[in-house]
């Protein structure tokens, strides 16, 4: 048996935290980057996320500290996985952390996933920059 599986990337913009913190939580923005849903800042909130060929994922908002840290449930009841990003502030910019966790690698579902979003976020991180 496998330990969950995790992707942990960091990626540094130039645009300040409130600007990368709009690009996550605000729905408009966040469909320009990666998927439209009814994404907000609200602990509890529950939303889909349209994935195209993978379908809508249910999503559950877990916590948040403004401009700081936006975590929630991904794909609930299928991969039930957690997205946590961290934004840190360096001058001007923003540190941005991305945490994909729980992956379970023993599933052929969780390790298609895993293999599949691994090399995936960081185009993504990319696309996130210039929506920026």
């Amino acid at each position: 048996m496998n330990a969950p599986a995790v992707i942990h990337l960091e990626h540094r913009y130039t645009a300040p935290p409130s600007a990368v913190w709009r690009a996550l939580t605000d729905p408009e923005l966040h469909a320009r980057w990666w998927a439209p849903g009814d994404v907000k800042a609200v602990v509890g909130h529950r939303f889909e996320l349209d994935m195209g060929p993978w379908g809508k994922q249910a999503c559950e908002v877990l916590a948040v500290e403004a401009e700081r840290l936006f975590s929630y449930r991904f794909a609930i009841g299928q991969l039930d996985t957690i997205i946590t990003w961290r934004l840190t502030p360096e001058g001007a910019g923003t540190l941005l952390t991305l945490t994909h966790e729980g992956f379970n690698l023993d599933s052929p579902m969780g390790k298609t996933a895993f293999e599949g979003m691994k090399p995936g976020w960081p185009k993504l991180l990319e696309r996130l920059g210039r929506t920026l």
